[in-house]
């Protein structure tokens, strides 16, 4: 007595009634801790020899021969039973390492502490991983034709391709769904959307025909460059030619390298000031510190994404001009409009047209927009396409220069002066389609464009720009490289070398990223496929094709690659 007053009331125990449930308690909990790590380690046992079986059959077989792996997807059903128990004792050791646990053994109550606290780690990584490697088209495949009666096939002889076609619509959605994932900070309007459908649909028309998953792609390109590496050692030197194949009649290639480092500079501080930051770590932020918060509007004209100053400030350090020398600069930036500015190059005598690259996931959505776009050029013959969406930036900055008078205003200054354009990357790839655009207006300009995308341009208008335009490429640089076609090929030889390899998937990615950390000999595997093998590929790459016939053709096609296999 008295009764315990609690929670706003009296109640009818009084405080020191606590003595034996409490002791009680005390009791059963430690019992039951003892039980805990019993059950846990049977648990646990039985996780570690479902994770050894996983290891084991994984690691058989090879990326292109799943046979040893048969027995794989019964270990994952097993393993994935085991989550349950798991997750049980995982809750049930959260509630008990809440509570009270005064009296216990120390140590027993680190080691529950330790097993709940990595339970849940290894939970939490677990779902991460299912998030990523889940497969929204895991689930439609095409399924084998049954024998049926003729008439029945040919009442139903357009349901493959029905199948597939509804199955390449779901393809499309769920690359949109991943792009909008991936861009949710963009609003989301009709321009987006029309982006985003357009990569989609060139995302899922690239991996429509092939079953690799992404350690597959990573296997492939660790050989394909051990590959490269050994044939480049085995090949004589290259011959350097004294003249650019390119360059104007009675020009060295010096002078033309001069040219292309001063129209380089500009190309480079058109990226503003986190180019300049990361080119001066030390001296570049005193310099643009003075200069950003100072207003000069009525010196210069710019347009939009330059508030404080410091994309132009570090414009006028990186190029050296001064304020009067820039006719018009742009900063605004959307999907198919990129910064780019206008200024009198006084030095050689031209009104020069700088272009951004890519700096933004804006840029990066015009960079994969790589459906072709017709372009037609007076007095160009043949098929003119350029990249859809490096021909729509060059258009918009196109009728800024001209509707708008911007180039007008540049020659009114300065009459005598040449038109100059240059960018890198994707800048590089705007100032070559600016310069086609601009050719009959201007016959003089010249175009330096610095690491161009590949794909950029078809053969007819790549002919065209050769007396104008003049590409400088460094090195290995993957831009340049990086269209359409390279993509087929490179995706044609991932599948080559990892269907003739015979080591299994994990050799080839660890012994890849030994060589890729720490060099040494390429690994010694065959670069040839056999006449068998380049027959069965090929047979499996064109399967798409082959499912768009009717049924029948597609049963007897069947049979006969179900043949060549058994064979």
């Amino acid at each position: 007595m008295p009764g315990m007053v609690v929670f706003g009331r009296r109640w009818g125990i009084a405080s020191d009634d606590l003595v034996f449930p409490g002791s009680f308690e005390l009791f059963i909990r430690r019992g039951v801790l003892h039980s805990y790590l019993v059950g846990l380690l049977v648990v646990l046992a039985l996780i570690i020899l479902s994770l050894c079986a996983i290891v084991y059959v994984s690691a058989q077989g090879t990326i292109t021969n799943p046979g040893p792996r048969r027995s794989m997807p019964a270990l994952v059903y097993l393993r994935a039973l085991l989550y349950l128990p798991e997750l049980v004792w995982a809750c049930l050791g959260a509630v008990w390492v809440s509570d009270d646990s005064k009296g216990c053994d120390p140590a027993t109550v680190g080691a529950v502490i330790a097993a709940v606290v990595a339970s849940w780690i290894i939970l939490l990584f677990t779902g991460i991983g299912v998030v990523f490697v889940f497969d929204p088209l895991g689930d439609p495949r095409p399924q084998p034709p049954t024998m049926e009666p003729l008439g029945v096939r040919d009442l139903q002889s357009s349901e493959g391709s029905q199948f597939l076609s509804t199955a390449r619509s779901l393809a499309v959605k769920v690359w949109e769904s991943r792009l909008r994932l991936l861009c949710c900070c963009l609003p989301q309007d009709e321009s987006h959307r029309a982006a985003f459908s357009s990569i989609a649909q060139l995302f899922s028309s690239f991996f429509s025909d092939t079953d690799l998953v992404p350690s597959d792609i990573a296997a492939g390109l660790a050989l394909l460059h051990q590959e490269q590496d050994k044939m480049e050692k085995s090949r004589d030197p290259e011959v350097i030619v004294s003249h650019s194949p390119s360059s104007p009649i009675g020009e060295d290639l010096e002078t033309e390298l001069e040219k292309a480092a001063h129209c380089m500079q500009f190309a480079a501080a058109a990226y503003g000031w986190p180019l300049y930051i990361y080119s001066n770590p030390l001296t570049g932020p005193c310099k643009l510190s003075g200069d950003c918060c100072r207003s000069r509007a009525a010196e210069y004209e710019i347009v939009g994404g330059d508030h404080l100053g410091c994309h132009f400030s570090s414009i006028l350090q990186s190029t050296g001009l001064q304020y009067r020398d820039f006719i018009h600069v742009s900063f605004h930036n959307q999907i198919y409009e990129i910064p780019f500015y206008v200024a009198l190059d006084h030095k050689r005598e031209a009104v020069l047209v700088a272009v951004r690259g890519t700096l933004s996931l804006k840029d990066v959505l015009t960079d994969l927009s790589a459906e072709c776009e017709n372009l037609p050029i007076e007095g160009v013959s043949g098929a003119c396409y350029a990249h859809k969406g490096i021909c729509q930036a060059a258009s918009y900055i196109y009728k800024k220069l001209v509707n708008d008078g911007i180039l007008n205003q540049a020659f009114s200054i300065a009459p005598e002066y040449k038109l100059v354009i240059t960018g890198h990357s994707l800048g590089a790839g705007a100032a070559s389609v600016l310069a086609i655009l601009l050719r009959n207006s201007f016959p003089t300009l010249q175009c330096y464009a610095f690491s161009p995308p590949g794909g950029l341009l078809s053969k007819a208008l790549a002919d065209y720009s050769k007396d104008f335009v003049i590409s400088v490429v460094l090195g290995k640089d993957l831009v340049p490289r990086l269209s359409i076609p390279n993509m087929e090929d490179l995706k044609r030889r991932i599948l080559k070398i990892v269907s003739n390899c015979n080591k299994p998937k994990y050799r080839i990615l660890l012994q890849g990223c030994w060589y890729e950390l720490f060099g040494g000999d390429p690994d010694d595997f065959p670069t040839e496929m056999d006449n068998r093998r380049e027959e069965e590929l090929g047979q499996l790459f064109t399967l798409k094709q082959l499912m768009e016939t009717s049924r029948v053709d597609l049963f007897f096609r069947f049979f006969f690659l179900q043949h060549f296999k058994n064979s």
